[in-house]
């Protein structure tokens, strides 16, 4: 009977962490748009290393956690260039695909000559 339940029970803490996982996901904003995604990095920068600190005083732990480093880095403004970029790239596919066409049919005659 055990041996029946221990898949099962197996699969729904499997299914529960990932549901809870997309929730707070969701919760926090990091699958909204840009600016929310920017919002709930600022939040966890500023939660995180506190959270840290208090979990190693419980522990007894006495290191030091290095700093974070100051990146100047707009993620709305990565993933907007980002976008232009490869719509961009697609927008050209057609004419650089004729181009290297030409240019390869023009290399096949120059080899026959």
């Amino acid at each position: 009977m055990a041996a029946r339940l221990l898949p099962l029970v197996k699969l729904a803490t499997k299914v529960t962490i990932a549901g809870g996982a997309l929730y707070i996901a969701c919760d926090s904003g990091l699958l909204g748009s840009s600016e929310q995604g920017s919002e709930a990095l600022e939040k966890a920068k500023a939660a995180i290393p506190p959270a840290i600190e208090e979990w190693m005083k419980y522990f007894g732990l006495e290191t030091r956690l290095p700093t974070i480093p100051k990146v100047e880095f707009s993620p709305v403004q990565a993933w907007n260039s980002g976008v232009r970029q490869s719509i961009s790239s697609l927008s050209e596919a057609p004419t650089n695909a004729a181009k290297y066409t030409n240019q390869g049919l023009q290399y096949l005659k120059d080899l026959t000559k």
